[in-house]
This record gives structure tokens, sequence and C-alpha cells, in this order.
């Protein structure tokens, strides 16, 4: 009887321990799988969302708060084959370099060579790598790279007079951040046809000068014309989203060569509280704006003096190479005719929020540093209305494609228009003159709603309207005893100027002892010029409450052009 129940219990025990082993590794493997979905959600939050979601003290050691790779091993094996790798490339780049120089010559230089072009004995570093958005018909990373280089270089300048100078480019100290793009992917080794090689960012670029048998400086000026000269030619021939394609497999790649896709126009209509960078009256600002930071691409708006609070309604041109990527930036200063102008604040736009044809109105806050938005102090308003008008006939512009009826056939009248005189049409070969947008505005004052109380009775309001440019000024009627008035009655205005030309509208209230301002609103007349027809509210300013209603109609009259005129 022992026997067998030694037996069944050794049999009991034996399954249990079974069981018990299977259940505890199904619960090691459930909390792996747990573990690893944690561990994959956390790979796809971005650096900024890890911090808010871990202090520095509480982060697990394993989680890195960086989105590059780190290539220790890569700069290694970099260092051992650069000597090698010099010596195979410098005939290349040197050409290349050469080519980059050339649009930039001076004209009193007849020629730019290099006697003497070798990369030197330190190798570059790589700082990370990061990948970027993947598809089926390309791969694109991004590269840090960072070179404190001693090359042996020296430029040969020929001067118009036929005198050779040589110059050594020494101490060249560069960071900046490459995009890669290996396209089109196909089934042959490398598995790419073309690298697409572009900067996307230039955190530092130096280098010095020094004349070969004496001193750059004895001759004057001409440290400061190579300087420009050189780091121009490499942010307008590298900069994203200029590229440099580079054919790895025998093909035609000429649509990945750089081409416009469309047209920004930019209307930089006022901006509001700026700091006042004077110790004596206000700051008087201006603005420059970009979509690349080139000198030549860049527009100056012109300097309202002592004024914290500017209208300029200006209105300029930039062409887009890449919707998806690039952004136009405002940099507000105040100028002063002593010092160097201050940075009054800046902001920026990413181009992809924009819609084909589709007229966007922007208020952006300006900051100090658009790098560090989230802690920047605020340092007012500014407000901008942008167009962007797509290249049609590209073919690789498929952004139509996607457009409606309507849309497409707004965009279609607006390229028909901008070869007579758009109004948002800017012609930069001929800047000495404009086209004058000529027509009737009407503009019907519908109702206003929740407007200040001004005494015991309410308000008795009535509205001012002023077309700034041409200085038309019309006046409703008044309405008595009411916060919420209707006055449904209409204002025509002959323009001369309309795309230049800005409405100004107050709300005043007229009573025993005086009037008593209920609030200002203005606006532009790009909506009206490209819809025709629309109606809409404005938040009164300047007061703690009130909003107005109102309704536009243009009608176009005959386009003449006229001498451009500065008033």
């Amino acid at each position: 009887m022992s026997f067998f129940t030694g037996l069944v219990l050794g049999i009991v025990l034996g399954l249990a321990l079974m069981v018990s082993f299977k259940l505890l590794e199904r619960r090691r493997s459930s909390k792996k799988y747990q573990l690893a979905i944690a561990t994959a959600a956390l790979s796809r939050l971005t650096l900024n969302e890890l911090k808010k979601m871990f202090s520095k003290e509480t982060f697990p050691r394993w989680i890195v708060f960086s989105e590059n790779h780190k290539v220790a091993w890569l700069n290694y094996h970099l260092g051992k084959v650069w000597p090698y790798l010099d010596e195979a490339t410098s005939a290349v780049i040197k050409h290349m370099v050469e080519d980059m120089l050339e649009p930039y010559r001076p004209a009193i230089f007849s020629s730019l060579k290099f006697q003497r072009f070798t990369l030197g004995a330190v190798a570059p570093q790589f700082v990370g790598v990061q990948m970027i958005d993947t598809t089926d018909e390309e791969i694109v990373m991004e590269v840090e790279l960072q070179w404190d280089g001693n090359p042996k270089i020296v430029l040969a300048i020929r001067t118009a007079m036929g005198v050779t100078l040589p110059i050594k480019v020494k101490d060249i100290g560069f960071c900046g951040i490459f995009r890669l793009v290996f396209k089109p992917l196909v089934k042959e080794l490398p598995c790419f046809g073309a690298i697409m090689c572009s900067l996307r960012v230039q955190k530092k670029f130096d280098f010095k000068l020094k004349a070969v048998g004496g001193e750059i400086v004895s001759i004057p000026g001409l440290a400061g014309i190579l300087d420009v000269m050189i780091k121009t030619s490499l942010t307008d021939s590298l900069l994203w989203p200029m590229r440099k394609v580079i054919p790895i497999l025998p093909g035609d790649y000429r649509d990945l060569e750089l081409e416009p896709m469309g047209t920004l126009m930019v209307k930089l209509v006022q901006a509001k509280n700026l700091l006042n960078m004077d110790t004596f009256g206000k700051s008087d600002p201006y603005a420059i704006i970009f979509v690349r930071p080139i000198p030549k691409q860049m527009r100056k708006s012109r300097t309202i003096n002592n004024e914290l609070n500017p209208i300029w309604n200006e209105q300029f041109q930039f062409e887009v190479e890449d919707l998806a990527t690039q952004k136009l930036t405002i940099r507000i200063f105040d100028e002063d005719s002593l010092h160097t102008d201050d940075l009054l604040g800046c902001a920026q736009v990413p181009l992809n929020k924009l819609k084909p044809g589709i007229l966007a109105e922007f208020w952006l806050t300006l900051v100090e540093d658009l790098e560090n938005t989230m802690e920047a102090k605020h340092r007012g308003q500014v407000h901008l209305e942008l167009l962007y008008q797509p290249h049609v006939e590209d073919r690789r512009d498929v952004s139509t494609r996607s457009m409606t009826s309507l849309e497409r056939e707004i965009t279609r009248t607006m390229r028909q228009h901008s070869v007579h005189g758009s109004p948002f049409s800017l012609p930069p070969s001929r800047p000495e003159q404009h086209d004058f947008v000529r027509g009737v505005l009407s503009i019907k004052v519908l109702r206003a709603e929740n407007l200040m109380k001004v005494d015991s009775v309410g308000a008795n309001p009535y509205v001012k309207l002023l077309l700034k440019k041409s200085n038309q000024k019309k006046t409703s009627r008044v309405i008595n005893k009411n916060l919420n008035p209707e006055w449904n009655q209409s204002f025509h205005f002959l323009v001369e100027d309309a795309q230049h030309d800005m409405l100004v509208l107050e709300v005043r209230s007229r009573g025993t002892f005086g009037k008593h301002f209920l609030g200002r609103c203005g606006s532009t007349l790009s909506k009206v010029l490209l819809e025709g027809e629309y109606e809409a509210s404005f938040k009164l300013e300047g007061v703690e409450s009130g909003q107005i209603f109102l309704h536009f109609n243009w009608i176009s009259m005959s386009l003449q052009r006229q001498p451009f005129n500065n008033s």
C-alpha cells in the first residue's frame, strides 16, 4: 500500500511541478512580451516626449536622450583609411569647389584656381547619424560631421591686371548636418542609383586666409572679399534644399536635380507689442524675410520710426524648391544709426502648412531664439498673409493632383494674372515699377456684438472706416443705447492701388460728454481681391470685449501699369 501511495504522490507532485514550471514560464514570457511592447513604444517617442516622461534623476539608465546613433566605430575606421581616402578624393573635391566658387568670382579677379589641394592628416569626425523617413523609392539619413582640419590648400587668384596672388586657406573649423538621400532604390548592387547630398544645418564654418610670402591684410579689402565669397558660395550651393547629385549607377537622374516647385507670395501686414529697445523714444522696426538664408534671396521691409505697433502692408515674392521641408523666416530688428541693429524677435512658418492657391493668414509670436521656442520670452506678434502658387507645368510637381477643381481654377487664374499683374505679383526684374490694381471696394457694416459699456445707458456706437493709403474716410450712423447694434450700412470706395491699401476700422460711442473708444481692427484687401466677395468677423482690439461683422465685395477695373511710388 505504501508503494502505491508513494507512486501516486510522486506522479501528482511531478505533474504539479510541471504545471508550475509551465505557468512560471508563461508568466515570464508574458512579462518579456509586455516589456518588449513598452520598449518599442518608448523607442518611437521623440526626445522631448521622453524628457517629459522621465526626470534626470529617475530615467532608466538604458534610455539615452539622443535621437542620433553614435558611430565611434565609423570614426575609428575612417581614421585608418583617411590617408588613402584623402589622396583618392582630393582631386574630385578640388574641381567641385572650383566650380562652386566660379559663379561668385568678383569682377576684379580673372580666375580662381587651386595650386594645391589636400585635406591633410586630420580626418573628419562623425558626431552622429539619424535615420529620416524612408519610402519604397528612397532612403534618407542625416549625418552630423565635425572637422577641425589642417589642410594644405593654396588658392591662386589671378587679377584683371595679370598678377597672380597665392592665398593659403588654413585652420578650417566646420560643423554641420548633411542630409543624404539614396535614390532610386534598385535591385542591383549597391541597391541605389545615386546619392543626393545637402547641407541641412551649418553650425560652424571658420577658416584663416594668409598670403604666401606676406600678410593678406596688406592688400586692402581682399580678406573681406574672399571671406564673403567662400562662405556665400558654400551656403548657396549646398544648403538645403540645394543638393549635389552623385551618380552611382548609369542612368538619367535629371529628375533629382533641384527645380522650383512654386512661388510664395508674402504680405508683411503689421506687428504689435514689440519690445522697446531705445532709451529715448521707441524702437524703429524693420523686417528681414527669407525662405533661404542667402543674401540675394533675403528681403528687407522699410523702417517705421518710433513705433511699437508698426503697419507695413508690404509684399514680397520667393521661389520655393521643397514645400515639405522649407520654412519662411522673419526677423524684426530695431534700426540704430550709431550701433548694431538690435533683434526684436523672430518667427517661422513651415511651408507645408500652406494649401496651393489658398490665402493663409498667420499671427506669429515673436521669440528671441527659434531653437528654443518653448522657454523663450514672447516679444510681440507679427501678422503675415501667405499664398503659395505651385508651378503646375513642372512634371515633378504632384501637389495639384490632390487639389479640388475650384482650387485648380483659382491657381490657373492667378497664374494668368501674374503675367499681367496679379494682386500678389511683384516683378523682381523691374523693381522701379509695379501694377496698380484698381477697382471698387464695397464694405457693408453688418453688426457688432458684446461692445463695452461706457455709461449707464450702455453705448451709442458708430463706425469710422479708413482706407489707409488713399486716406478715404467714411462714417456710419449712430445707434443709440445698444451694445449689440445692427447697421447693415454699405460704403463704397474707389481704390487705385488695392494691393497696397488697407482698411482700418474704429468703433466709437457718441455721448453727452464726448466720444468713447470701443475698439479697433484692420484688414488688408488680399482676400477680397482673390475671392471677390466674402463675409468675416473681426475681434476689436484695445478693449476687453467686442467684435464686428463685415461683408466685402470687389469689382475689378482695368489694370494699368504705373511708375513705382514709394509713398
